[in-house]
């Protein structure tokens, strides 16, 4: 009998469905806690690789054989390994993962957000990573909102759609995973927008210069100089009065991290003026799509994507009510203590154009988790 196969593609949708599975992680203890594969009605069971080279006599007594059972590791090679001697010792409920927590980590999901007769709105979600990309398309023409660096993604849509992608944006410098917004500029032709504040070194078109963005039936107001909060150059999009790209700056269960730059306090009161003064302005329907999520199961919408209403989310949010600006900014300078994204300066300098690294050293960069809001603050 051989080992079953299980790709990203097929656990995001079990993951999605909330459907019953039995994670069985080989990777290290301090990798699992740290990271691993979330799913509502998931079921763990973690024991290193090396405690089962020598054979799997230990575990088969805590394995079900009524459930399916994914064995997971970094990479696929340790957990084919395991499922080997696990189908030989009977079980055949047993499925690897491809590609393992490397490729959990770079699979996108692509999910419907919101359409009418001037504009369509996709959300790319790296469910392994819990980053968020969006296209929006107008006419001919789509504009990219914070891409991952898997480009060829964006680029199969557009041609799918039969569009072009003209315009890219970032909405601020990121730092737990790989901008793809340079490259897909230099592959599509389209402009790339990004905070000069942001200190990028190569050539771009400075979101300082535009208020707004249109093309086709969208128009695309940068909120000005801008949202900052998470980082001094962090923005935010408003299309068409309907939907709010709040990059790191407002999450469906949190706020964004203003302590990655070592100045808390300062960055805090950035985030309190942005909070009370700008988005406070903007209306209890409109939709935000933020560029991370903390927890799929609590932030997923009845439709299928990460996002809610401001006025739901104001309303969750203690840190959106009434708060004084000192109050705000002493909860945040308490919170600045929490891990940071790994490898986030490294990830920084390379998405400032600094530093330039190869295929497999951006996905060691990547793996692990994504830190970058101060989560659920209610």
């Amino acid at each position: 009998m051989t080992v079953k196969e299980m790709t990203v593609q097929t656990l995001t949708e079990k993951v999605l469905n909330k459907e019953h599975l039995v994670i069985f992680d080989v990777r290290n203890e301090s990798d699992f806690h740290d990271w691993k594969i979330e799913g509502e009605n998931f079921e763990y069971i973690n024991v290193p690789y090396f405690e089962l080279i020598d054979g799997v006599d230990s575990v088969i007594g805590r394995l079900p054989k009524d459930k399916d059972v994914v064995v997971v590791c970094a990479k696929g090679g340790s957990a084919a390994f395991v499922a080997e001697q696990l189908v030989e010792a009977g079980f055949d409920n047993i499925y690897t993962l491809v590609g393992g927590m490397k490729a959990w980590s770079e699979h996108l999901h692509k999910a419907k957000v919101y359409e009418d007769d001037k504009m369509k709105v996709y959300q790319f979600i790296r469910v392994g990573k819990g980053c968020l990309s969006y296209m929006v398309i107008s006419g001919n023409e789509a504009l990219v909102v914070d891409p991952s660096r898997f480009i060829d993604v964006y680029e199969q849509v557009a041609q799918e759609e039969g569009v072009a992608i003209t315009h890219i944006v970032d909405s601020h410098l990121h730092a737990d995973h790989i901008s793809g917004g340079k490259a897909l500029a230099e592959r599509t032709g389209a402009t790339y927008y990004l905070m000069k504040s942001e200190g990028a070194v190569f050539d771009f078109e400075p979101l300082e210069k535009h208020d707004r963005i249109d093309f086709e039936q969208v128009q695309l107001e940068v909120l000005a100089v801008k949202t900052p909060g998470h980082t001094p150059g962090s923005v935010s999009f408003f299309v068409n009065n309907q939907l709010l790209f709040s990059g790191d700056t407002i999450f469906v269960g949190g706020l964004g991290r203003p302590d990655l730059g070592g100045k808390a306090a300062e960055w805090a009161a950035d985030l309190y003026d942005t909070v009370y003064e700008k988005v406070a302005a903007i209306a209890d329907d409109v939709i935000v799509l933020p560029a991370h999520y903390a927890n799929l199961d609590e932030e997923m919408s009845k439709a299928g994507y990460i996002g809610d209403t401001l006025g739901n989310i104001r309303a969750r949010n203690d840190m959106m009510q009434d708060k004084k600006k000192q109050e705000f900014i002493d909860i945040v300078v308490q919170n600045a203590n929490t891990e940071t994204p790994p490898n986030f300066e490294d990830i920084v300098a390379i998405n400032r154009g600094l530093k330039a690294v190869d295929m497999e050293q951006q996905q060691e960069l990547e793996i692990g988790p994504n830190r970058c809001a101060m989560h659920h603050t209610r």
